[in-house]
C-alpha cells in the first residue's frame, strides 16, 4: 500500500475509534441519566404517597370525607390521571384552615408539601437533562437509548401548605381554543415554547390560546390561529371540538386550571407568520416546525397533548364522528 493509502487508512481508523468512543461515552451517560430519572421519579412518588398519608390523617381528624376520598384516589388512579388527582389533593390541602389542625400535624403537612415540591423539581431537572441528550442526532440515529422509555415531566401546580387560610390563590381558570393544523402531507404544526419560570424545560404545543371575554372555544381558536400563523379561515371550517383537555399547571409563577378545546383544520401554509405574537409569546416561543405522526411517536421532546403522535392517525377533517374525546 502506498504511503497515502496508509495515511488515509490510519485516519479512517482513528475516526472510527473516535466515533465508537463517543458513542460509548454517550450511551454510558444516557444510562446514568435514565437511572437518575428513575430514582427521582421513585422519590417523587414516595413524597406524594407520604403527603397522601398525612392528608388522610387530617381528613379523619376534621371528618372531611371529600379530602379523605381525594387522598385515597391519588394512590389508585391510572398513571395518565395521576397528575390531575394530585392537583385535586393539593388544592384541598391548600384550602384547609391552618388553625383547625394540631401543631404537630400542621408541621408534618408543611414538611410533606415542601418535600413534594422539591422532589418534583429534582425529577423534572433529571427529565430535562435526559431528554436533552436523547434529542441529539447521534443518539437518535444510532438508537443509543435502546428500549428505555422516554421520560416525561410531572406537571402539577405548586401549592404551599396552609397558613391562616388559603396559602395561595386557587388556580386561575383559563378557557382556551386550539387548532390541530394539518397540511396535505398530514403533518401537524407545533410551536416550541418555555415557561418563563423554567426556561430550561421546553415543550411543543399546537397553535391557540386563551379565550377573550365573550368568546367560545371556536372563536378563540380561530382568532389565535390568525394571530400566531397569519392563517385566517371562516370559523365553520374548524372541525370539532375533536378533543378536550383539562390540566392544572404552573406558568410564569402562577397556577392555571386550563380547559382546552381542540379543533381540526386541514390547510397548506406556505409561511408561518408570527408577527401577531404578543410580547409574552415573543419571549417564550422558541420556534415552530411541522411534525409527522411517526416523528412525534419517536421524539424525546415534550409534546402536548402527550399522545398527539398516536391521535393523529385517527383524525380526518372530512369524517369526524362528532365525538369530543378527552386527552391529556
Amino acid at each position: 500500500m502506498d504511503p497515502l493509502g496508509v495515511l488515509l487508512c490510519g485516519a479512517f481508523t482513528v475516526l472510527v475509534l473516535l466515533l465508537v468512543g463517543s458513542c460509548l461515552l454517550r450511551a454510558n451517560r444516557l444510562d446514568r441519566l435514565h437511572v437518575r430519572t428513575d430514582a427521582a421519579r421513585a422519590a417523587l412518588f414516595a413524597a406524594l404517597e407520604r403527603r397522601a398519608v398525612v392528608a388522610r390523617a387530617a381528613a379523619v381528624l376534621l371528618d372531611d370525607q371529600t379530602l379523605l376520598a381525594t387522598a385515597a384516589r391519588t394512590e389508585t388512579v391510572p398513571a395518565t390521571e395521576r397528575e390531575a388527582a394530585e392537583n385535586d389533593l393539593g388544592k384541598l390541602l391548600g384550602d384547609l384552615p391552618a388553625r383547625s389542625l394540631p401543631e404537630p400535624l400542621r408541621a408534618e403537612l408543611t414538611d410533606a408539601e415542601q418535600r413534594v415540591m422539591l422532589a418534583r423539581r429534582v425529577h423534572n431537572d433529571a427529565v430535562r437533562d435526559t431528554l436533552a441528550l436523547r434529542s441529539r442526532r447521534l443518539v437518535r440515529w444510532l438508537r443509543l437509548a435502546g428500549t428505555a422509555p422516554v421520560p416525561g415531566y410531572f406537571e402539577i401546580a405548586e401549592v404551599d401548605a396552609p397558613a391562616d387560610g388559603p396559602a395561595e390563590p386557587p388556580p386561575r381558570s383559563r378557557r382556551a381554543g386550539r387548532v390541530v393544523l394539518l397540511d396535505s402531507a398530514r403533518r401537524v404544526l407545533l410551536f416550541e415554547g418555555v415557561d418563563p419560570a423554567r426556561p430550561g424545560e421546553p415543550f411543543w404545543f399546537t397553535p391557540g390560546g386563551g379565550a377573550l371575554p365573550g368568546e367560545d372555544g371556536r372563536a378563540a381558536a380561530g382568532r389565535e390561529l390568525a394571530e400566531e400563523t397569519g392563517l385566517r379561515v371562516p370559523l365553520d371550517r374548524l372541525v370539532g371540538p375533536v378533543w378536550r383537555r383539562h390540566a392544572v399547571f404552573s406558568f410564569d409563577g402562577g397556577n392555571l386550571a386550563a380547559d382546552e378545546e381542540f379543533f381540526l383544520l386541514a390547510a397548506d401554509l406556505d409561511r408561518v407568520d408570527t408577527s401577531g405574537f404578543t410580547d409574552l409569546e415573543r419571549g417564550t416561543v422558541l420556534g415552530h416546525r411541522w411534525w409527522t405522526a411517526e416523528e412525534l411517536r419517536g421524539t424525546g421532546a415534550v409534546v402536548y397533548p402527550r399522545e398527539l403522535g398516536d391521535l393523529l392517525g385517527s383524525l380526518d377533517p372530512a369524517a369526524w364522528d362528532g365525538v369530543t374525546r378527552i386527552v391529556c
